[in-house]
């Protein structure tokens, strides 16, 4: 409705401009039939699943139409004659995913297809809804793909015989996040289609009472090669875009090369090492310590020997003490010994020999032992699985061997502490919010897509001593302040300008390292040259 008022809207103002310019007399002879305007209620067909829905949508068309009629009437001083209500089918009532297009309105060069279809994301999709993007996606395994990706694939469909032919459509900005987007966007690609426009993320907010933000993004496809492409940014979610011309937009809707990121289970680039989950318990909570228990392990100095901190995604970011019983190099004689060991490892043994799952009651063999092990004999950076998208950096810390990191996080050993450089300045996480998904809005770490992917190109020993060094510097900054958490250190809103400054310092080593001559100043520009990286790297 709002798009054909605006419509009829601007088709007013370019009669009255041409009545400006030439011969008033001539314009109702030569725009008042259906083959000269183009903005008419025959141009205009819907589909809606719901009947009352289309219903209204029909009747508020035609008002809609009718007051169009009216303005132009009184500016212009005549205007097309309308056509009765039940005259014109414009909104269908059918299942878009399940009707063909082409039955409603056949496909040409000068159809435009736009919608905001259902934001219903992989997780939340019904069986039936499935069954429909199987069908739409021609497979069966559908794999992340929301369900607003079966209308990308029919409106490429549609047009596949087609010249000329463009849709737009608005959709959460998951789509264009993780693992999914080569599916979605690598099909489009392929079958010609580029991107016109885009919107990034914005922030949609019903009128609705109750009703929840929604995180938006609007992108537009055609097939042309030699119009520039608009990206449309915003420096606040609820604010006014800005336009930016873009030789090519790509599926992350960034101003750079035209490549799909896909997971790698090796580091791309030879300076990263491999990044993993921490270790898992899988003990029914037997082998981790609470705080009210730890003064019962102290009772118990054969127990006492085996406790070490335990670092969990809470612990890492809110500095909350947790323990474990590490147990790797368990003297039997100690469980004889020590009843506190004795009772807690056989509850593990219960509790894994209880369990449906095939794997965990393979475990009760070893009860004294973490579920899964992978804990590094070096210093570490710990990676939490999320990061809150209100903090400007990564919320990574390095530990010692001795701490156990647990598998709420990923670690990677650390012994210089360039990894803790790397991951801890705005270029990582501007590869971050490019690339990975989100768990809601925050961002969500990942070592085979966000990780192996990172491209950090061939680094000179100067510039690596300049990261490490820089590095220090933001510990060096937050021991100032040694009570404060991660959380705290990283409030948005409370920063300290010394640890903002350290940070700088940083991320001027940084954006060096990826080819910047000075520091840059948005996550845009950085993801314009990891872009570029990228495309270099995966080509050599």
């Amino acid at each position: 409705m709002i798009a054909y008022r605006e419509l009829r809207d601007l088709d007013l103002k370019i009669l009255q401009r041409l009545q400006e310019l030439g011969d008033t007399t001539e314009i109702p002879a030569l725009f008042f039939t259906k083959d000269n305007l183009p903005v008419i209620l025959e141009h205009v067909a819907g589909i809606e699943i719901e009947e009352w829905p289309s219903r209204i949508a029909a009747t508020a068309l035609h008002l809609v139409d009718h007051q169009a009629n009216q303005k132009m009437q009184l500016t212009l001083g005549t205007a097309p004659d309308p056509l009765p209500l039940g005259m014109v089918e414009t909104i269908h009532v059918a299942n878009a995913l399940t009707t063909d297009w082409s039955e409603i309105l056949p496909p040409g060069p000068h159809v435009r297809i736009v919608g905001n279809p259902p934001f219903i994301g992989h997780k939340t999709r019904t069986n039936e809804q499935s069954d429909e993007l199987r069908t739409v996606w021609e497979r069966k395994n559908i794999g992340r793909l929301d369900y607003v990706t079966g209308w990308y694939k029919k409106a490429s469909d549609y047009f596949a015989n087609t010249d000329g032919g463009r849709f737009a459509f608005v959709s959460t900005n998951s789509i264009a996040q993780g693992e999914p987007v080569p599916a979605l966007f690598g099909h489009l690609f392929e079958s010609g289609w580029r991107i016109r426009f885009a919107h990034q993320t914005f922030a949609w907010t019903s009128e609705a009472p109750g009703a929840a933000v929604v995180h938006c993004i609007i992108i537009g496809f055609d097939q042309e090669t030699k119009q520039p492409s608009t990206l449309f940014t915003y420096a606040d979610l609820k604010g006014t875009p800005t336009a930016n011309p873009a030789k090519t937009i790509n599926a992350y809707l960034v101003a750079g090369p035209n490549v799909l990121v896909e997971q790698r289970r090796k580091p791309l680039s030879v300076y990263l090492p491999e990044t993993a989950y921490g270790n898992m318990p899988r003990d029914g909570q037997n082998l981790l310590v609470e705080p009210d228990e730890l003064e019962t392990i102290k009772a118990d100095p054969i127990a006492m020997k085996y406790l070490r901190p335990f670092i969990g995604a809470r612990q890492l970011i809110h500095t909350e003490e947790r323990w474990c019983l590490w147990l790797v190099d368990l003297d039997p004689a100690d469980v004889s010994a020590s009843p506190e060991l004795r009772s807690r490892i056989e509850a593990v043994r219960a509790f894994r020999q209880d369990s449906d799952a095939s794997s965990t009651r393979e475990m009760a063999e070893t009860p004294h032992l973490f579920g899964q092990r992978s804990q590094p004999d070096v210093q570490y950076v710990c990676i939490p699985r999320h990061f809150s998208e209100t903090r400007r950096y990564a919320t990574v810390k390095q530990f010692p061997p001795e701490v156990i990191c647990g598998d709420t996080n990923f670690k990677a050993p650390d012994p210089d502490g360039l990894l803790f450089g790397l991951i801890s300045s705005s270029m990582f996480i501007a590869w971050q919010k490019a690339i990975g998904g989100r768990i809601k809005s925050d961002l969500r770490f990942s070592n085979t897509l966000v990780w192996n992917n990172f491209p950090l190109p061939t680094i000179s020993d100067v510039l690596t001593q300049d990261i490490i060094t820089a590095g220090q510097g933001v510990l060096s900054a937050r021991e100032l302040h040694p009570e404060r958490s991660l959380a705290d250190h990283y409030n948005p809103l409370a920063m300290d300008p010394r640890l903002i400054k350290a940070h700088n310092h940083l991320d001027r080593a940084v954006d060096r390292a990826f080819g910047a001559k000075q520091k840059l100043e948005s996550d845009s520009t950085r993801q314009e040259f990891l872009f570029a990286r990228f495309a270099s790297l995966i080509q050599s």
